[in-house]
C-alpha cells in the first residue's frame, strides 16, 4: 500500500460551490476510484488550500491514474471541480494537485 498526499488551492470565491459539489459525489465517480485501486481517500481545507489523502493499493499507478483520465464520468467530474481550483505555487508544470513529502507516520 501506499499513501499519497497532495495540496491545491481552492478560488475563495467557488469554495461554496466546491463543497456542495462534494456533498453528493457521483457513484461513477467512486466507482473509477475504487476500480483505481484507492481507499480511504479524503480532502480536507485549510484557508484557500485544499489537502488530498488517499491509500493506493494497486501496483501501477500511473495506469491506474490513466484509466481515470480516460473515464467519461471522472472526466465529466473534473470539468466541474477543476474551475475551482489554482495550482499552488510549489506544484511542478505537469502537476495540477502538488504531491506532499511525507516526514511521519504512526502505524
Amino acid at each position: 500500500m501506499r499513501r499519497i498526499a497532495q495540496v491545491i488551492g481552492v478560488r475563495p470565491e467557488r469554495l461554496a460551490e466546491y463543497r456542495e459539489l462534494h456533498r453528493a459525489v457521483p457513484e461513477p465517480v467512486l466507482a473509477r476510484l475504487r476500480a483505481s485501486h484507492i481507499a480511504n481517500y479524503s480532502i480536507h481545507l485549510l484557508g484557500d488550500r485544499l489537502f488530498s489523502y488517499f491509500e493506493y493499493h494497486g501496483d501501477d499507478l500511473d495506469a491506474d491514474l490513466a484509466a481515470m483520465g480516460q473515464d467519461e464520468a471522472t472526466r465529466t467530474w473534473w470539468e466541474l471541480t477543476d474551475p475551482c481550483q489554482q495550482k499552488v505555487p510549489e506544484a511542478a508544470p505537469e502537476d495540477w494537485w502538488a504531491p506532499m513529502e511525507q516526514v511521519f507516520l504512526m502505524e
